[in-house]
């Protein structure tokens, strides 16, 4: 069955491949805070500020410019990122209507553990902890898509093995 809206097989194993690395590298930025210097410079930001008026210690806003900042935490996301949507949105190598039906479930199942996930951290979670529940928040989804999806996958594999 030909679909457009996955991607080439091929691509899943580049995505196994980012994957590792990614995750290494996230659990070291994130938990460790661990920042590489050679990714050190000037970044472009939409606006600089804080607080909910975006302005920053002067009082002014800044819109379109370059900052003094690191990259290590936006590759690190980016990199594991796009490794999660290589590995979920990868056609298998025989896909039919049945692997359809169980992407489609997977896809389900994980969007509504996803949002069980976000109800978890408005209610049980504050101030800057808040902040590392959005951060995992962002992957959940496609995490939780990966594990149904090849959960199913074998599942549906033992299941035929037997007949």
């Amino acid at each position: 069955m030909e679909s457009r809206y996955l991607l080439p097989h091929w691509l899943k194993s580049i995505g196994w491949i980012m994957f590792f690395p990614g995750l290494v590298l996230g659990i070291f930025s994130l938990f460790y805070n661990v920042e590489y210097d050679f990714l050190e410079g000037k970044v472009f930001t939409l606006f600089t500020g804080s607080g909910l008026d975006f302005k920053n210690e002067a009082g002014i806003r800044q819109y379109f410019i370059f900052v003094h900042g690191n990259y290590t935490n936006t590759l690190v996301g980016l990199f594991f990122l796009v490794a999660l949507l290589l590995i979920a949105f990868s056609s298998e190598k025989e896909e039919d209507e049945f692997i359809s039906s169980i992407r489609l479930n997977s896809l389900v199942w994980a969007t509504y553990a996803n949002y069980l996930v976000l109800i978890i951290g408005f209610l049980f979670f504050f101030g800057f902890e808040f902040l590392y529940v959005m951060i995992f928040n962002m992957y959940t989804t496609l995490i939780i898509f990966i594990i149904r999806f090849y959960f199913l996958m074998s599942r549906a594999k033992i299941s035929r093995n037997e007949k």
